[in-house]
């Protein structure tokens, strides 16, 4: 097949494309802004696009067998610090791949995420939690707010201008190379740098009761095949994992993995309107063949041999 991959050379975007270039003709637009080409495979086309400027859209083919939309500014410091671009990246660029390519016969597979929930009512939460914005006026909701907005987008304006359209919302994906704002990378390097401080101390930002189910980046692959071959048009699916942990116990368990001495302090302040408790209900995506099968252990293993490995040498205040 023939498929475009938004935002493909991010994290998500390059373990998906990679994967899907073993058999397809994968096409890539990203711009780089958080992306890194270095991440592709050879034989994957990339295309420069700032997917905010719909002219530069029009260079591309319309030709797709499926588009996976992914395009996206993530990671929890840059909800706070970097509110505009996130929110800007996430509406606008799926504007644009709506009018670019609608009424093309082609198959759209669209990135939500778990941040529609904000502080989910019931948990484990199913596809049918309602969908909120606590805080009309809280950075944080640059992200979430624009992922609604994506869906409202598929359900209203989109509905009928592909073959098929399906929604899914990722928990708390981790892996290699996945950058430096998010929680697993964040300890790590806490973990790196008390050790050649002599602190032997990190300080958690909240008390470390907050939790989270960590899904590694190779199950969310399997599970976005899955749904190209049997996702059901108009549906929404969440793929994760449902075993649960806090973020102090998962401190410890890479504490122990990097076999350091180090105190877990606990912060005094966490990230406003940050969410206490997450945890999906994948029962929906079970039932047509999903199944996480890397566990946390094995999963932290291999992402905190990569970090030990490789630094953040990158100016981008993004990534």
């Amino acid at each position: 097949m023939k498929i475009l991959i938004t935002g493909g050379a991010g994290f998500i975007g390059s373990y998906l494309s990679n994967r899907l270039s073993k058999e397809n003709d994968v096409h890539v637009i990203d711009n780089a802004i958080r992306g890194d080409y270095a991440r592709l495979n050879k034989n994957i086309k990339i295309h420069k696009i700032d997917l905010l400027k719909y002219n530069e859209l029009e260079t591309l083919d319309t030709n797709f067998d499926f588009i996976f939309h992914l395009a996206a500014i993530n990671g929890t410091d840059n909800f706070y610090q970097s509110h505009h671009k996130v929110f800007e990246v996430g509406v606008k660029s799926i504007l644009n791949i709506y009018e670019y390519f609608k009424n093309h016969n082609c198959k759209i597979i669209i990135a939500s995420s778990a941040e529609v929930y904000q502080s989910a009512k019931v948990i484990p939460t199913d596809e049918n939690v309602e969908c909120i914005i606590p805080d009309i006026t809280n950075n944080r909701y640059s992200y979430g707010g624009s992922k609604i907005f994506s869906e409202l987008l598929v359900f209203n304006y989109g509905i009928s201008y592909f073959n098929s359209s399906i929604i899914f919302r990722p928990h708390n994906i981790y892996g290699p190379n996945m950058g430096y704002k998010h929680v697993i990378p964040q300890l790590i390097e806490k973990i790196k740098e008390s050790v050649s401080n002599g602190s032997k101390h990190i300080n958690l930002v909240g008390d470390g009761k907050e939790t989270r189910a960590f899904c590694y980046v190779d199950d969310l692959i399997d599970g976005l095949i899955i749904l190209m071959k049997k996702g059901v048009d108009k549906n929404i699916y969440h793929i994760g994992n449902d075993h649960e942990i806090s973020i102090y116990n998962l401190a410890q368990k890479i504490i122990k993995i990097m076999n350091v001495d180090v105190e877990i302090m606990k912060g005094e302040n966490s990230h406003i309107g940050g969410t206490k408790r997450r945890c999906p209900d994948i029962n929906k995506i079970k039932k047509i063949g999903y199944l996480p099968k890397l566990n946390l252990d094995k999963g932290l293993n291999l992402t905190i041999s990569w970090y030990l490995s490789n630094t953040n040498k990158s100016n981008n205040s993004l990534i």
